[in-house]
């Protein structure tokens, strides 16, 4: 399905042309993610020989465009296989397990840490990668990947409150919406312990990063108080039920909420005044990979900005490719430049990790 917008966002062009142009944009600067990963071996160069004749996948669910891999596999007379998963976490849950079968992940921005600290993913050889200037400045050499020296940009994009126009008044501008007895059993949040302790941290001024007993305790307090009005904490589901008018107001990933937009036109979204987080989606190789050349050939035929636009108009979530935003028609949710300066990068956690998981196994038990 192709998305074409039915309502423009005239006021979030700032931020389409800005990827256009690749110019400006300090609210974006990446060092805002905090911690620097620990050195790690940069691309290297060298000849990985013939394309083989496989490639599996370890993709997130609904991302890539209907003929993204159709087309691949007849140009470069590949086979794909296409596994998926909901969660960081289910994904590196099965590369730690001992899955060797994947020649391409697609990790967020948050979990690139752990992935180097349990050596899971391998440098690029970028002399296979000959469309990489169709990038956008703003998405390469980030903080968690140097030089991006293990990953390809894919996809970005925020966590807001997508809401029924018919079912509410008027669009909830903060995440105190959630605390309102007047949507009980109407209302979700993602199944996903960093966007929600992170939201509450948000709607205190906290950065979504803290690790601060009191913040932690404060966060607490508020998503216990949010539970009681939830229908559940849910993820992949949401997009339907928000369609079909079973849920009135959902904690959602922008590409997913401009999925539902173009199949239900009374579907808002928005990006709460005291904030939200921004994220990046990357493809990298896990050691394991045996199928390395097709990995690569696969990397750099995602970077035609053709190819880019179209897994932008499927999963209405932003191309870091500046080359491919021209071509995009999907009605995708850029942030304006006040919500922009409100946004945060997550950034690994290190020893806090523990504390964080703690209090979400207790916020899910309660």
């Amino acid at each position: 399905m192709t998305f074409t917008p039915s309502n423009p966002w005239p006021r979030r062009e700032f931020l389409r042309r800005t990827l256009a142009t690749g110019t400006g944009l300090a609210a974006l600067n990446l060092a805002a993610c905090g911690k620097t990963p620990p050195d790690q071996s940069g691309a290297v160069d060298g000849d990985l020989g013939p394309v083989e004749p496989e490639l599996n996948l370890y993709l997130w669910s609904d991302y890539v465009a209907d003929r993204t891999i159709p087309d691949f596999e007849t140009e470069f007379r590949v086979k794909v296989t296409l596994d998926t998963f909901e969660s960081n976490e289910e994904m590196i849950a099965k590369l730690m397990a001992g899955a060797s079968g994947y020649d391409l992940i697609l990790p967020t921005s948050n979990i690139f840490a752990a992935l180097f600290a349990n050596d899971l993913i391998a440098p690029l050889t970028k002399r296979y990668l000959t469309n990489w200037g169709n990038l956008s400045p703003l998405f390469v050499d980030p903080p968690w990947d140097p030089g991006n020296a293990h990953s390809v940009p894919w996809a970005w994009g925020t966590t807001g409150l997508a809401y029924r126009k018919d079912k509410i008044a008027r669009p909830p501008e903060s995440w105190s919406v959630f605390f309102d007895p007047a949507y009980r059993g109407k209302m979700t949040m993602l199944d996903d312990s960093r966007d929600v302790i992170g939201t509450f941290l948000k709607y205190r001024g906290k950065s979504l990063n803290s690790s601060a007993p009191a913040d932690l305790a404060a966060a607490k307090v508020d998503a216990l108080a949010a539970k009681a009005n939830l229908k559940a904490y849910v993820s992949a589901p949401v997009k339907a039920q928000l369609i079909a008018g079973d849920v009135w107001v959902a904690q959602l990933w922008s590409g997913d909420a401009a999925q539902a937009m173009a199949e239900q036109p009374g579907i808002g979204f928005v990006i709460p005044q005291e904030g939200s987080m921004i994220f990046t989606d990357g493809l990298a190789i896990p050691k394991t990979a045996r199928h390395r050349r097709a990995a690569h050939e696969f990397m750099n035929y995602v970077l035609r900005p053709e190819v880019a636009a179209a897994i932008a108009d499927k999963t209405g979530y932003g191309t870091p490719n500046q080359a491919a935003v021209p071509l995009t028609r999907a009605q995708i949710p850029y942030p304006t430049t006040l919500e922009l300066a409100r946004l945060e990068y997550q950034v690994d956690l290190g020893p806090a990790a523990e504390a964080w998981d703690r209090l979400w196994t207790e916020i899910k038990s309660a």
